[in-house]
């Protein structure tokens, strides 16, 4: 059955290709055709009308709609949006509304009678160029010859931006080996040289979309030399070497980025794959690349950023691999391996499916070939219904990527989408099935005239249309036989071509279209014309200035079209001035000045072809006597003399000069027994010779010439010199090239490259072919070949090493003696298969297979690699049974293991291994068999709301299409009205087993901390761009609770909004081109330390200063209150007092009048604790002593950098002990107390 269905589908495939390139006439019914739509990612300026684009075509013209996020999208409702006349093109006026509320997926359908054809999903997204987040950057301080980074962190823009470094002066930062930007725009130094200091490393981000310009705040660089510092601080240190080890010792390289030994990335056919490595050592490292397992392609290879990255465009499967990068100076090397994945997305193997015309009861196919990696899934709809949903057809039969109609009748016109998709991509095609019974018509113009040069190609179109397909015949003239064979070539198409055209081939030609329902003729005219020649060019000119100058440029042409003479100037347009005189055939120039020195160039244009010719004018000083420089005449009377067997003398006399000097002659022949008509270079001789010495071969009938150059151009020929014969003679070599090997398994073709005509020596050419087997001592095998320059020796073992001679030989005898070549005899396929194959399961995607390499003596042949067959049995849950999906990886040379990637989870594999040579394929190995381990379940296929109420509703669901494992349960989420915080309302039981993780395109993923926030870095080899960084509390279960940090491309971002004291569950995600969410990183727990409160001095608090200043004021007004009242009220009981307290020396503020107690002492009054109080007992402020200054450890107060003072209250100063001598110990009264604070503000 399957036989006989591929053999339905072989019967219709020229039917198909012919039908493939018919273009329907639009005055015919058709489905309709998209002809233009905006591009799947499409990106919008916000500052601009929103347009996209759809446009088809079709009998009746179709009519459009448009879906937005997957429903119907009511254009009348939405005042902002408009659709253009006759066309599906959305034009959205944003003046009125945000651009970031169109940003959604849109899909066209254009619809007529015949059928439907919808877009591509066009998903709309608005340019973004954000402003630099404010971050305080602080200055870099660094050591002469350590490694640097400068980080430039962009903010995250669509599409990214693009990253350079300048200063102040808008002048690029120069970069070198040394000095070198990564691709995330860091900037790298491999070692810091003092030239390095500056204040203005400004990195600029460049949006492409909007045009603007973000830059960062400049960084400050300083860079130390510590020699310079040991020798200033030597001076206060009694010239004791501080840092006595050097500074700038030399060390070997080490890697700044990549991290670690090696890395992996991923990258997709058919983009461009970057790789960076960038070390750091002194001196500077040089950096080298290879690829491990092969060569690097030259011809899709560079290397950019100083040989730092490497390059490779157009990337292919090919292209997977280990690639090394080595960094080396002459201290040593260091290397990192970097593993390349190339996935695919899908890609057409043989072009999109292609229209179909067929008339009733015709039969074709429809065929939508995509490969991908991995191998991507087909859909098919009928006029944008999945096609098991679409009526039953009995001429349709779908198979896999393939649909056959048979006997398809008037009303089956329908298009069909093709569908192939995989997780990097889609592809979607339309296809119109139109079936049409219609009389052939021909489209070329009637009449038509082509005009061909001589010798040109000549295409002439007879383009039709008819169902069924015309078959297109051509006659010429009035001949009744059609045009078939040499010099005609007819294309499918119905053009017919002559490849090399000549003036017979002129005439009227006719096309004739016929099928079952008529036949069309067109007239067609065909005119081969003259090419355009110079039959006389342009000479080298020597002029001197205020003379005159002429160049000619005679020209023959088909004196049907019309020549135009043109003259350009060295490439250019001639001078606008009358000194330049232009006639029919040549140039003057009257009054040459020194600017007309130059080339001059002749182009002698018709409508159909050109011509052109050049010489160049030297202009020269007036005061010398005019000298005309030509090239030279034609030597003159050759003569030989001195003939002998194998030589003979020339003799000539040179011809005139014109002005400049000979330079050499060359002397030319022509053989007029083997090649009459054709001279050929036989040697040169210096300008001052006139003689030379000839070496003849033998069996050459000599005529020579010879020709003359000076510093213009080569002489004339002169006229021939008479012939000379020489003798036929055996030859005096043998040829070359000599192969052996086998085009069947029991035979060897010994091939050779043939002696020349001048390489025979002599008549009766042959060849004498000898060989033997190479291991064994036998004879030599000798055959005579004539005429040919290979032969095949029959019954040979299979694929024996031979050794090899062809010797020639000719009627007067045999060359010398040959070299050995070597050779094999044919190949056969092997006779066994690799040994102790098995397979070790790396993960649930990815598996390794091994095997021991097969015997050379088993190969039967040239070794060219291995072969791994496999395919998937069946998944090993029921509910989730496949076809077998067949699958072979080629590994070229001697490998005995390999990588079997994109497997299915939870399925059952077999596979073999086989070795190749160059005739075929081995014996498989034993079929082996391994099971993948569970994976993540795909999506529930559907999801339908049943009996809705008030308070309840059923949800139904269908499992996933991919279970990859044993479902567990299913986790239910919902969410109110608009609100966006989901509540889940089912949980799954606990899991099973646990499931191998997909391979992720995240690694390496960690965290550090400053004091701007939290850094995440992460290693990334993924082809999407658009990706970002998702934080939430550890123990926040919500999943919609997490906060998005979107990431610019780069591998880093800096987190300013976690709190201190808390954990977060940290993950990275990369969406795909729906927006959505194609791949997580694993989560990071990040403890985010507390931060501890300041220490600040108090001091230096305005709040405590306002509040010492209020309380001093307090103080002030209550002693002048206390010092009324005193004044007032007379003495104070001061002994009582005294003998109240036991310190004498103090006494506190009296309850009643606030006042203070008196200092009274036998011997003398002593003031009040640590002030300078008068003896009238007035206060004066400008007499305290008690600063701020006095309790430091100098005479000038010390703050830091955040202004608190940096100071202890540990005394007074030497200078106040001298003054005051020893006081007391005890505390400030309050007066001094009040005096400090003052001091203080």
């Amino acid at each position: 059955m399957e036989r006989r269905r591929m053999d339905a589908a072989l019967l219709v495939l020229s039917l198909v290709h012919l039908a493939a390139t018919l273009e329907v006439p639009l005055d015919l019914p058709q489905p309709p055709t998209i002809t233009h739509q905006s591009p799947k990612d499409y990106i919008i300026d916000p500052r601009e009308n929103i347009m996209i684009h759809c446009e088809a075509k079709g009998k009746p013209h179709p009519s459009f709609s448009w879906t937005r996020n997957g429903t119907h999208f009511d254009i009348d409702e939405d005042p902002n949006v408009t659709m253009k006349a006759h066309s599906g093109t959305l034009v959205v006026d944003i003046s009125r509304a945000k651009a970031e509320h169109y940003e959604c997926v849109y899909q066209c359908t254009a619809r007529n009678q015949h059928g439907t054809a919808v877009s591509n999903n066009i998903v709309v997204q608005q340019s973004r160029s954000p402003l630099w987040s404010k971050e305080k950057v602080m200055p870099i301080v660094v050591q002469e010859g350590v490694s640097l980074t400068l980080p430039c962190r962009p903010p995250a823009g669509l599409p990214p931006p693009i990253i350079f470094w300048m200063d102040n002066y808008f002048q690029r930062l120069p970069q070198s080996s040394r000095v070198s930007q990564s691709l995330n725009g860091d900037l790298y130094f491999s070692n810091v040289l003092r030239e390095d200091s500056r204040n203005d490393y400004i990195c600029y981000a460049r949006f492409p979309y909007t045009q603007t310009i973000q830059q960062k705040q400049p960084i400050s660089v300083r860079v130390l030399n510590l020699d310079a510092i040991n020798d200033t601080m030597a001076a206060f240190y009694n010239d004791t070497d501080l840092f006595s080890e050097d500074p700038t010792d030399e060390r070997k390289p080490a890697f700044l980025i990549p991290t670690g030994p090696s890395s992996s990335k991923m990258v997709l056919r058919g983009q461009v794959l970057e790789m960076e490595c960038i070390a750091e050592g002194l001196p500077t490292p040089e950096v080298s690349w290879t690829k491990v397992s092969g060569d690097l392609p030259a011809k899709r290879t560079s290397f950019l950023h100083y040989q730092k990255t490497l390059c490779i465009v157009d990337v292919s499967e090919s292209d997977a691999g280990e690639y090394r990068c080595t960094a080396r100076n002459r201290l040593g090397s260091v290397h990192h391996t970097i593993r390349v994945m190339v996935k695919a997305a899908p890609y057409w193997i043989s072009g999109a499916p292609r229209n179909l015309v067929l008339s009733p009861g015709e039969s074709g196919v429809l065929t939508c070939r995509a490969s991908g990696t991995p191998k991507p899934s087909v859909s098919w709809a009928m006029n944008g219904i999945p096609i098991e949903n679409s009526p039953t057809d009995l001429s349709r039969k779908v198979e896999d990527d393939t649909i056959i109609f048979s006997d398809v009748q008037i009303g089956s016109s329908a298009v069909y989408q093709c569908n192939v998709s995989n997780e990097y991509g889609y592809l979607l095609s339309n296809a119109f099935v139109n079936v049409l019974a219609e009389p052939p018509r021909v489209l070329t113009p009637a009449n038509k005239v082509y005009q061909i040069i001589k010798n040109h190609q000549a295409l002439m179109d007879c383009a039709s249309f008819g169902s069924p397909i015309p078959k297109i015949t051509w006659f010429k003239d009035s001949q009744s036989s059609t045009l078939d064979g040499d010099p005609y070539i007819q294309h499918d198409n119905g053009t017919l071509e002559i490849h090399v055209a000549q003036a017979h081939n002129s005439g009227k030609y006719t096309c004739v279209a016929r099928n079952t329902l008529g036949i069309s003729k067109n007239h067609i005219y065909l005119e081969v014309k003259e090419p355009t020649r110079i039959l006389k060019q342009p000479e080298y000119k020597v002029v001197q200035m205020g003379r005159s100058v002429t160049f000619e440029c005679k020209v023959k042409n088909d004196p049907s079209l019309t020549p135009t003479m043109n003259w350009l100037k060295d490439d250019g347009e001639l001078p606008d001035d009358e000194r330049f005189i232009v006639d029919t055939d040549s140039l003057t120039i009257t009054d040459v000045t020194e600017n007309d020195a130059g080339v001059y160039t002749c182009i002698m244009n018709t409508t159909l072809d050109h011509d052109s010719a050049s010489a160049e004018l030297t202009v020269v000083e007036a005061t010398t006597p005019a000298v005309v420089y030509e090239r030279p005449d034609a030597p003159t009377d050759l003569e030989l003399t001195d003939q002998k067997k194998r030589s003979v003398q020339l003799t000539w006399t040179p011809g005139d000069e014109h002005n400049s000097p000979i330079q050499k002659f060359l002397i030319q022949y022509e053989d007029s027994l083997h090649h009459r008509g054709h001279w050929h270079n036989l040697t040169e001789v210096p300008g001052t010779r006139t003689t030379a010495h000839l070496k003849l071969s033998p069996y050459i009938h000599y005529t020579f010439r010879v020709l003359a150059l000076n510093a213009v151009d080569f002489s004339r020929p002169s006229f021939p010199s008479r012939m000379v014969k020489t003798e036929p003679a055996a030859p005096d070599e043998n040829p070359t090239g000599v192969h052996g090997f086998g085009t069947e398994h029991d035979n060897l073709v010994i091939s050779w490259k043939p002696l020349t005509g001048l390489q025979a020596n002599g008549p009766g050419l042959h060849y004498r072919v000898m060989w033997r087997q190479k291991a064994m001592d036998s004879d030599w095998t000798t055959v005579t070949v004539a005429n040919n320059s290979k032969f095949v020796v029959s019954g040979t073992p299979t694929f024996v090493p031979y050794e090899l001679k062809v010797q020639a030989v000719n009627d007067y005898g045999a060359g010398p003696e040959p070299a050995v070549a070597h050779g094999y005899s044919g190949e056969d396929l092997p006779v066994a298969a690799p040994e102790n194959v098995q397979a070790v399961l790396l993960n649930s995607t990815l598996a390794e297979v091994h095997w021991d390499p097969v015997p050379t003596k088993l190969i039967r042949g040239h070794l060219k690699g291995y072969k791994v067959y496999y395919w998937r049995e069946r998944s090993l849950h029921k509910h989730n049974p496949h076809l077998m999906e067949n699958q072979v990886l080629t590994f070229t040379g001697n490998h005995t293991h390999s990588m079997l990637p994109g497997l299915h989870p939870f399925s059952l594999y077999s596979f073999n291994v086989r070795v190749y040579n160059g005739k075929g394929e081995g014996p498989p190995s034993p079929t082996q068999k391994f099971e993948t381990p569970e994976g993540v379940p795909s999506a529930p296929t559907s999801l339908v709301v049943t009996n809705p109420n008030l308070d309840a509703l059923t949800l139904e669901w269908s499992p996933p299409h991919d279970r990859n494992g044993r479902i567990t349960g299913y986790t239910l989420k919902y969410q109110q009205g608009n609100t966006q915080t989901p509540h889940p309302i089912a949980r799954s039981p606990p899991p099973g087993p646990p499931q191998a993780p997909p391979v992720s395109p995240f690694g390496n993923v960690s965290s550090s901390f400053g004091e701007d926030g939290t850094l995440i870095s992460w290693e990334y080899w993924g082809p999407e761009q658009n990706f970002y960084v998702e934080y939430i509390v550890k123990n926040n279960e919500s999943e919609e609770e997490w906060q998005k940090e979107p990431v610019n491309g780069t591998q880093n971002v800096m987190l300013k909004g976690l709190k201190g004291g808390l954990s977060y569950r940290v993950r990275l995600v990369a969406k795909d081109h729906h927006n959505q969410p194609l791949h997580h990183s694993k989560e990071l727990l990040v403890s985010v330390p507390a931060v501890a409160s300041r220490q600040v001095d108090i001091a230096t608090q305005g709040w405590f200063i306002g509040l010492m200043c209020a309380i001093a004021l307090l103080i002030l007004i209550l002693l002048i209150i206390c010092f009324i009242q005193r004044n007032k009220g007379g003495k104070y009981p001061v002994k009582e007092k005294e003998d109240a307290h036991t310190d004498p020396e103090f006494q506190p503020m009296k309850d009643d009048d606030c006042t203070f107690g008196e200092y009274s002492d036998n011997e003398d009054h002593k003031p009040l604790k640590g002030s300078r109080t008068p003896s009238n007992g007035t206060v004066k402020r400008d007499d305290s002593d008690d600063s701020l200054v006095d309790y430091g450890e100098g005479g000038d107060g010390q703050f830091n950098e955040d202004g608190s003072f940096i100071g202890q209250y540990s005394g007074k100063s030497a200078s106040r002990e001298t003054a005051e001598g020893h006081e007391s110990s005890e505390a400030p009264s309050p007066i001094n107390a009040m005096n400090s604070l003052n001091s203080f503000v």
